[in-house]
């Protein structure tokens, strides 16, 4: 490309050097035949500038989309492989700032950028002017100091204004994101009037800072055009001149012209790009944020090898705090799990159950202590690999739009998941009645986040997710919470059968579900308050005999 451009500008020198030909030697001599002779060859280069000036934006183009794929997917890659405790609070922020990456996309390809290659040859055009009268390159110099002093004083009201239109526009994203994901909370709170309010504020203050920025980003091009026509009106003033004292010919006024005009077009360029520049250098920072978030899987770590595990749980002294709280949701929690073994953890609301899975699943890093999967620190297995020997059944149900079948085998198409598993989950998780009397069977599609399913339809789907892979690990937190008690008591006849020798670790407020398992602990305010076989620690509950954590 950059060969390309040096023939660009070198060809550019053709067009003034064939006028000054024409008016200085063949108007004068009436010599036609050196005309055609100069028409043939400006004729020829002008061919090969076209063709010069297509091929270097195609290359632009090319590489703008290579650049385009390799990045969106290494910053895809990296959100997917972001730690839990780098998750950002506001997700529709965190969207607009993936977003964002548009702006730096459409930077990157702009035909204004090809523009800074030709910057360098603004001298060689100086030079040239100065070649054929020194006077006449005085006004080009002070055109294009003039442009870049004017650009250089814009620069910081550009940055300050490109950075408060992406923050304000990042919050309104935060705004539109959180209402329609929660548009049904939204009614049922007649919160319409406060959320219109919200987006009304921030549309007004957004769209003033907008006009200022495109106002300051008009003033810098408009000023740079005009430079570059006063320097033109300039050169032919003292051109004139310059005729007038027999210094300079006509044909050589014109060609200084010419060359004035293709020596304060690039400066314009640059100088109408830094709007354009600081907008996706905001966009940049905050991407470049985003890639700096620590991953599950980071470059050069080499993770232990484990295709099978015996299921055995140990925590040993595990704390754990969420980010910006001010108080752990673990505390100095030490119990072991055998393989095979089926156990219940009983607790308040908030007590910390349901981050005994996460930390399991290695969502959560402790802040002291270690979980460990068969005497291996979870931190030693790769994430992917830990992930497979858990079936999980959160309390908090995430289904994705699509078909029955995409959500339950979601994240196992490389484990080849079969129809005859997938039918076994099914029917296990209790499903089989709504798969076999829908006209489209598993592949029924169950809207966005399962909206055209029940609540305990979505709760069997991701039962029927957990044990679709036949891991090795169930962690069921709440499974029943959503069904009646027909459904619940069929899925603790078929859960009995299923856990067979396998660990089961079973978070819930059930007593119903006790009898799904042989051992019991008690969990208060992140700490172990009791931990013995099922029938004991519940009659010590009924008598009142287990005291409050500390």
């Amino acid at each position: 490309m950059i060969a390309g451009s040096v023939a660009i500008n070198l060809f550019a020198v053709a067009m003034p050097l064939f006028v000054l030909n024409v008016y200085d030697r063949v108007v004068p001599n009436h010599a036609t035949e050196t005309l055609w002779v100069l028409a043939v060859g400006i004729f020829v280069v002008l061919c090969f500038d076209l063709a010069l000036r297509l091929m270097r934006n195609a290359f632009v183009d090319l590489a703008a989309s290579r650049a385009d794929v390799k990045l969106s997917s290494s910053i895809m890659a990296r959100v997917l492989g972001m730690r839990m405790e780098a998750r950002p609070a506001s997700t529709g922020s965190f969207t607009a700032t993936l977003q964002s990456f548009d702006t730096v996309r459409a930077f990157i390809g702009s035909a204004t950028v090809v523009g800074l290659v030709d910057l360098p040859f603004v001298l060689m055009f100086v030079a040239i002017i100065a070649l054929i009268a020194p006077p006449l390159a005085i006004p080009v110099l002070a055109g294009i100091g003039f442009v870049l002093l004017y650009a250089l004083a814009a620069q910081s009201k550009l940055h300050e204004l490109s950075e408060t239109t992406w923050r304000v526009g990042a919050q309104r994203n935060s705004t539109l994101v959180e209402s329609v994901s929660q548009l049904e909370a939204v009614k049922v709170l007649r919160a319409e009037s406060h959320i219109q309010s919200i987006w009304e504020k921030a549309s007004a203050f957004l769209s003033r800072t907008a006009a200022q920025l495109r106002l300051v980003s008009s003033s810098v091009s408009s000023v740079a055009l005009w430079a570059q026509h006063s320097v033109a009106v300039c050169v032919i003033l003292i051109g004139v001149y310059q005729i007038i004292d027999g210094n300079l010919t006509q044909g050589a006024l014109i060609a200084a012209y010419l060359l004035s005009s293709r020596a304060m077009a690039p400066v314009s360029q640059a100088a109408a790009l830094l709007a354009q520049y600081h907008q996706s250098a905001t966009a940049l920072e905050s991407l470049n944020a985003v890639m700096e978030q620590p991953v599950e899987r980071p470059e050069g770590k080499n993770f232990v090898n484990r295709p099978v595990v015996h299921g055995q749980l140990n925590f040993d002294k595990v704390a754990m705090r969420y980010p910006g709280e001010e108080r752990d949701a673990l505390r100095d929690i030490t119990m072991t799990i055998a393989p095979g073994e089926h156990v219940a953890v009983l607790g308040r609301v908030g007590c910390g159950k349901s981050t005994l899975n996460k930390m399991m699943l290695g969502l959560y890093q402790p802040k002291s202590g270690a979980v460990k999967l068969d005497d291996i620190d979870i931190r030693q297995i790769d994430p992917l690999q830990l992930r497979r020997h858990f079936g999980y059944v959160p309390q908090d149900l995430s289904l994705f739009f699509g078909s029955l079948r995409e959500n339950i085998v979601a994240g196992g198409g490389s484990d080849g998941v079969g129809d005859e598993a997938l039918l076994r989950a099914i029917k296990l998780a209790g499903l089989n009645g709504l798969v076999d009397a829908h006209p489209h069977g598993v592949d029924l599609n169950v809207g966005e986040r399962g909206e055209c399913l029940s609540g305990g339809q979505r709760q069997a789907v991701a039962i029927a997710r957990a044990v679709v892979h036949d891991p090795r690990v169930l962690l069921l937190d709440e499974p029943s919470s959503a069904m009646d008690h027909a459904s619940e008591e069929a899925l603790k006849h078929k859960l009995k059968d299923y856990a067979q020798g396998k660990t089961m670790l079973l978070m819930t407020h059930r007593r119903s579900l006790l009898s799904l398992v042989e051992r019991v602990v008690v969990v208060e305010a992140g700490k172990v308050l009791a931990d013995g076989p099922r029938d004991r620690v519940m009659e010590a509950l009924r008598k009142g005999q287990l005291g409050r954590a500390s």
